[in-house]
């Protein structure tokens, strides 16, 4: 039998019974610059030489963290309203965080 807990509020649902799904994905945006004459004119060869050397250094000493993340998250109907009325809201993470008492 498939349990499925809420990953806001911690509530436990059986199979069958009604829950949600919400799958975040973060990446870095792009901005793109606009093109001039002058970059186009540009040989740009040695400057992408120099940077896939640097990339491959890089990439021997420091591990990269990846750049798009995927979360997924199982909500029960009440937590999915939370959600869906401030899905950025500091009260929906208030029930994850667990603060020390001293």
């Amino acid at each position: 039998m498939v349990h499925i807990t809420c990953d806001l509020c911690g509530k436990k649902m059986k199979a069958g019974e009604p829950h949600f799904v919400v799958k975040i994905e973060v990446f870095a945006a792009h901005d793109p610059t606009e093109i001039t004459e002058a970059d186009l004119d540009e040989d740009h060869m040695e400057a992408v030489s120099q940077m896939i050397q640097d990339m491959e250094e890089m990439s021997e000493t420091i591990p990269g963290e990846p750049d798009t993340r995927h979360f997924r998250y199982d909500l029960c109907p009440v937590c999915r309203k939370r959600y869906l009325r401030a899905p950025l809201s500091k009260e929906a993470l208030a029930g994850k965080l667990d603060f020390s008492e001293n």
